[in-house]
């Protein structure tokens, strides 16, 4: 009989037909004349023959399914029909409490909290983020503001689900106060929500270094913001400017040129100035830079008080725009030359539309492999609560503006392993040769990594198979949801994580290496990156982060060897670091953990055994174990050649052995930490950026490594990890742990039109450097290098369990030796054999987009590609609009 989840597939279903697939091929019934004709064909044909079988074996394997999907059965026995495979929606999970004490807020939450903010007695006086200006009061943003972590663990740990209470719910609002005699930005804590008669709003301040937010240090609301500079100046030089690199920005619908404003915009908050750097109004803007900066200053709320402060052109400095075109007009403007890319009509190298003339690979027409769950999902979801759970693992879901996804309440075999695995900032320092990239050091949290989350693009992204989930956030416009913001699925690695082949009863045998995989994907201006959490099935988790997305390109001359790479004639790609950083609250067994460094060194040791023919001294490794004990000594580099390795254990708590049971953190494929250490751009609001892993006591007022001000405070921050450090004990405390991964990246010609994921796919990957397809084979090279992208961390058992208990999977084989030499071994699948059934068609690939509400929670009208583009952007591109 047929699992009752499968539905029978009858002869004649339509989903049964194999479009474009040859008939079988007719058995010929007349015999060969002789065995000597065999040989002769054979002689002939063998190595041909050979090679047919394997080029044309998708041929060979489509005429194998017809001759068997055209009979419809696998047997002749009726029980064997093929089926349709089970429903692709994945069984319901069951959260060990009923609400999700991280969720986000809704967009009715909002609304309300909104509203009452409103109300006269509020006595704010604010205006509409819709309708403000700079002088103006309004709520920049709204997000929930996590609970208490023991309140959290007493609504999640009570014994008895439906008398406990959940911890109150608060929001974080964000208020622009633009029309305070000194405009300022201040943080409030909303709540208990819902908005009702207990509901209060006060200054949150003890989750920061610093009283108020300096408004010279504000979130951008729109690229609009700069118009009433640029339009000031830019129109007058565009006889110039089309004159010299075949551009201009007069504020019209079909201007050539766009800006982009570098960060940080302020060192302490006592200003707001910027480098713009011009590009050309084309797809992947940011691999066209036409070499002409500006330094402007657009301190305060007026407008008329800002000003264009310096302009530069081929490396000559000029202070006002009179100056620039004296020397443009009287000859003495060195120019720079002419070449090829500067030529609008050849920019579409920058697009991701194929080559019309690439080279067809072999193959490549057909549709490639895919995923399929033949048994059904494998994993549960709850979708209100956003709660996941799969082969003993267990946790809910967060999502904030700041960070994207986070995860909570991460359980394994209903033991808690994690309380909060979360992203906390992404740094990306530059370096170069002019004024955009050497004054370059982004601090991603300020944009908004959850905000900037899109919709994942199905077969492409995630696979096909992969259940979705959304997201929403709000900002001073209204809010935003995402229907394909997080992906869910289920895959097999292709690698056993176990195996072994022997001859005892026993010994021969292999375990199934799946993993499940939570994933994200946020585009920041021009990078995209990709978030992953791998779930595996002995208790660890894979922490990736990866990269793609178009290069912040500088324009390349003889003058910036040395700070990247050459990718097209006036293009480069300039050299920068990638540190990201995350908050990793293990609770191993037990919120009372302890940090243990393990490392190895060499000793030489003698002993009376030892044989004469080799000497009386071994020289070999030994371990060593200490535990480290104050904060202080936290900030933590991995040691050379990796011999060493940082854990969390609870020396309370013992595993059958005898050992403490610990969580090791494992450094993945590129344990990197910031080059650059001193530069007043990155000075002291990304001192986490300096090592690979912090330690440090837990603390309420401690919940993030940055904040969204950071950006332009390096001075002065909001937040400044190094205060996280007080010479605390951390000895059976609870404890956090601030793990960074990251990439050097130095760029290469591959990483034209978009960066690469998969270089990290190992520790070293053997890459094609530079110049590997251009005709000159003196300029191409391969390179053996260090991996750069998708870095990853591992949190992974350390005598936590007594044994491995990947060993419990049923999703394994066991062989034994025939009792007959020559007969095969026996096979014993633990009752888990290959399931066959026919998969849903993959429905035609729809893109749908954003789905945005007002302030007031109506769904908003749909917005053109352009106006998505201008609110996604921000100052990343600017065009000048009047």
């Amino acid at each position: 009989m047929a699992p009752a989840a499968y539905e029978p597939l009858l002869k004649g279903d339509p989903e049964l037909e194999l479009e474009g697939l040859p008939e079988p091929m007719p058995r010929s019934s007349r015999p060969f004349r002789s065995r000597r004709v065999v040989f002769s064909l054979l002689a002939v044909l063998g190595v041909v023959g050979f090679s047919a079988f394997y080029a044309l074996s998708p041929s060979h394997g489509a005429r194998y399914a017809a001759e068997h999907l055209s009979q419809g059965v696998y047997g002749s026995n009726a029980e064997e029909q093929l089926q349709k495979c089970p429903s692709g929606l994945p069984p319901a999970a069951s959260p060990p409490a009923k609400l999700n004490p991280f969720a986000s807020l809704t967009i009715d939450d909002t609304v309300a909290i909104s509203d009452w903010l409103f109300a006269p007695e509020r006595a704010l006086n604010l205006t509409l983020g819709t309708k403000a200006g700079l002088a103006d009061n309004f709520i920049y943003h709204i997000d929930a503001f996590r609970p208490a972590k023991k309140d959290a663990l007493a609504y999640l740990d009570h014994p008895d689900r439906d008398a406990a209470s959940p911890p109150e719910r608060f929001a974080r609002v964000t208020i622009h106060h633009g029309a305070a005699s000194e405009p300022y930005v201040m943080d409030h804590l909303v709540g208990p929500l819902p908005v009702g008669p207990k509901t209060r709003i006060r200054e949150l301040t003890e989750i920061y270094h610093r009283d108020s937010i300096p408004f010279n240090a504000r979130g951008f609301t729109s690229g609009s913001e700069l118009t009433p500079l640029l339009v000031d100046y830019m129109p007058k030089l565009a006889d110039a400017t089309e004159d010299l690199f075949g551009g201009s920005a007069r504020g019209l619908p079909n201007d050539t040129l766009v800006a982009g404003v570098m960060a940080p915009l302020s060192f302490d908050g006592s200003f707001r100035r910027g480098w713009i750097s011009w590009r050309r109004n084309t797809p992947g803007p940011w691999l066209h830079p036409v070499n002409f900066f500006q330094y402007v200053d657009f301190t305060g709320t007026d407008p008329s008080q800002w000003k264009l402060l310096k302009l530069v052109y081929n490396h000559q400095v000029f202070n006002s725009t009179e100056a620039f075109l004296s020397a443009y007009n009287d000859g003495t403007l060195k120019r720079l030359p002419n070449r090829p890319d500067q030529d609008p009509a050849q920019g579409g190298w920058s697009t991701r539309k194929r080559p019309e003339a690439s080279y067809q690979r072999d193959l490549d027409h057909l549709p490639g492999p895919r995923s399929v769950s033949f048994g059904g999902l494998r994993f549960r979801v709850d979708r209100a609560q956003q709660y996941v759970s799969w082969m003993g693992w267990g946790l809910y879901l967060g999502f904030d503006r700041d960070m994207g996804l986070s995860l909570w309440d991460l359980r394994f075999k209903g033991e808690r392993i994690i309380y909060e695995l979360a992203p906390q900032e992404a740094i990306a320092q530059y370096a170069g040769n002019d004024p955009m990239q050497t004054t370059t050091a982004w601090l991603d949290r300020f944009f908004g990594m959850g905000s900037a989350v899109r919709d994942m693009i199905p077969g492409y992204d995630c696979p096909h198979e992969a259940v979705y989930l959304p997201a929403t956030t709000h900002n001073f416009e209204g809010s935003i949801v995402r229907s394909r913001a997080i992906c869910i699925f289920e895959h097999d690695t292709a690698r056993p994580i176990t195996r072994h082949t022997g001859y005892s009863e026993g010994e021969f045998g292999a375990t199934r290496g799946f993993e499940l995989v939570i994933r994200s994907v946020s585009t920041v201006g021009n990078y995209d990156y990709l978030f992953d959490y791998i779930f595996q099935i002995d208790g660890t988790i894979e922490v990736r982060l990866s990269a793609s997305g178009y290069l912040q390109g500088g324009y390349w001359e003889p003058s910036q060897e040395g700070y990247g790479t050459a990718i097209r004639d006036t293009t480069m790609g300039s050299l920068h670091d990638h540190v990201i950083n995350y908050k990793v609250d293990l609770d191993v067994a037990g919120p009372e953990n302890s940090l243990l460094f393990t490392s190895t060194a060499q000793e030489t040791i003698t002993q009376p055994w030892f044989e004469d023919d080799w000497g009386a001294e071994v020289i070999q490794q030994k371990i060593s174990k200490r535990f480290i004990e104050n904060e202080d000594d936290a900030l933590l580099k991995f040691p050379a050649n990796l011999q060493g390795g940082y854990s969390l254990v609870n020396k309370d708590a013992l595993n059958r052995w005898g050992i403490p049971r610990g969580y090791a953190i494992h450094p993945g494929y590129s344990p990197i930490h910031n080059t650059v250490v001193g530069s007043k751009r990155l000075l002291n609001n990304a001192n986490w950026a300096r090592y690979n892993l912090a330690v440090s006591k837990r603390k309420e007022t401690e919940p993030t490594a940055s904040s969204q001000w950071n950006l332009n405070l390096p001075g002065a921050p909001m937040v400044d990890f190094h205060k996280f450090f007080d010479g605390e004990n951390i000895t059976q405390e609870d404890l956090v742990a601030w793990v960074n991964v990251g990439m050097h990246h130095l760029p290469q010609a591959e990483d034209s039109p978009n960066t690469r994921t998969n270089l990290a796919a190992s520790r070293c990957a053997l890459r094609s450097s530079s110049s590997l397809f251009l005709k000159d084979p003196w300029r191409r090279r391969l390179t053996l290098d260090p991996a750069r992208r998708a870095p990853s961390f591992f949190l992974t058992p350390l005598n936590y369990f007594d044994a491995d208990v990947s060993m419990e999977s049923t999703n394994a084989i066991l062989l034994s030796a025939p009792a007959t030499p020559g007969r095969p071994w026996a096979v014993d699948d633990y009752g888990v054999a290959p399931a066959h059934c026919v998969p849903a068609p993959v429905p035609p690939l729809e893109y749908v987009g954003v789905q945005t509400f007002d302030l007031a929670g109506r769904p908003a009208p749909p917005t053109t590609a352009d106006e998505m583009r201008k609110s996604a952007e921000l100052f990343h591109r600017i065009k000048i609009e009047l």
